[in-house]
Parts: structure tokens; C-alpha cells; sequence
């Protein structure tokens, strides 16, 4: 799809109620239900983020979306595949704005080049003990990728068609954060397991999109 069709569709976006956990529960690991109830007290005093689900053209004009590859470190987020983003700071007024300050520290888009076009659906994270809310948002420009080198392994650039192409929802064996290697439903973009909360959160966006056509 090129960009200025999917600019048409995103028209409609902004007046669709979301689909929510609805759509989220398609691709919630199978033991998401159990953690929700251990960290029930936890939840309580959750810590705060912002992530943004980031579409733009290519040079052929064809509608992309940027989802980054985390460094390998000591975390529950080491080597896994996520959005741009990142927690709230005393210096942003708001997890939107947080979300567009993490997005230009992360991977070089210009604050002032990024739309927001909704919020979406938030996740509570129990491993992090986060609640991350998800915003969907555009640049219109041909972005020219800047990777935070300490933060950020790989750019991962998918074709809005792919997100949508069903055949991409499959089932993974994972290590989890847990040490148990479960099956969980994901999504297979770029040869990139996308699984957890961020297949959540894209579940939510493909289910919106496909409410527009």
C-alpha cells in the first residue's frame, strides 16, 4: 500500500473505537492470565511508558513500520523485538511525549516530523512491572534512521502488507523471562520472532487497520 492510501485509511482510524483486549488476547502468551493474578499488588505501584507504533514511507513510497531489536543485556527485555520507546521522565508532561522523546533518542525520527495520530490499548508488562501505553503515529518524510548504538541492536523496517498478511501469525517455542521455554502465539516479520507485548499491541493495530478497508 503507498503512503498516501494509507494516510486515507488513517482518516478513519481516528473515529474507530479500538478493538482493545480483544484484540490484544489473540496474541497474549498462554500464561498471561496467571502473572496478571501474581502481580495484581504489583500493579498497584506500576511504573510508567511510552511506546510509539511508527509508519512511514519508503523511497517507493510504500508504507513501512519501524520495530527495533534491543541489545542483549541483564533484563527481562534483553534481544527482543519491541517498539520505540521508553519510560516516563520527570521532563515530559505526558507518556505521549515520552514517547516521541524515546522514539528520536532511539532511532533519529525528528520530534517535530512525528504525528500522533491515537492512543491505543495500554499492557501491563509483568516482568518490568510496566504499564506501557502504545500510540500510533506517522512521518511523512522518508525517514533517515539514527540507532541508539548502546541501546538498539537492529532497525527492523516491515511492510504495513506484511503486519497484515495472516500467514505471518504463527506459534514460537520462547525462552522466557521465567526460564521456561513455552509456545506462544507471535508474529514472523522479517524472519524476526515478535511476541509478548508488542504482538499484543500489534494485533490492536492490525485489527484497527482492517476495520478501515
Amino acid at each position: 500500500m503507498n503512503f498516501d492510501e494509507f494516510k486515507i485509511l488513517l482518516s478513519k482510524v481516528k473515529n474507530i473505537p479500538l478493538p482493545a483486549q480483544n484484540s490484544q488476547f489473540k496474541m497474549a502468551p498462554p500464561f498471561r492470565e496467571h502473572l496478571l493474578k501474581k502481580y495484581k499488588e504489583a500493579m498497584l505501584n506500576s511504573k510508567k511508558a511510552g511506546v510509539l507504533a511508527l509508519f512511514y514511507p519508503d523511497e517507493n513510497d510504500v508504507t513501512k513500520i519501524i520495530l527495533i531489536l534491543r541489545k542483549t543485556y541483564s533484563g527481562v527485555h534483553s534481544d527482543q523485538v519491541g517498539f520505540p520507546g521508553g519510560k516516563l521522565e520527570e521532563k515530559d508532561k505526558s507518556l505521549k511525549e515520552a514517547a516521541i522523546r524515546e522514539t528520536y533518542e532511539e532511532i533519529g525520527v525528528p520530534m517535530h516530523r512525528i504525528e500522533v495520530i491515537r492512543e491505543l490499548t495500554e499492557v501491563y508488562i509483568p516482568p518490568s512491572n510496566f504499564y506501557v501505553k502504545p500510540y500510533l503515529g506517522i512521518t511523512t518524510i522518508v525517514p533517515q534512521f539514527v540507532k541508539q548504538e548502546d541501546e538498539v541492536e537492529e532497525l527492523i523496517e516491515v511492510f504495513l502488507k506484511d503486519l497484515l498478511i495472516e500467514d505471518n501469525v504463527v506459534n514460537k517455542t520462547v525462552s522466557t523471562s521465567y526460564n521456561k521455554d513455552l509456545e506462544v502465539p507471535a508474529f514472523n516479520l522479517n524472519g524476526y520472532t515478535v511476541w509478548g507485548a508488542t504482538a499484543m499491541m500489534l494485533s490492536e493495530i492490525k485489527d484497527l487497520l482492517n476495520q478501515t478497508f
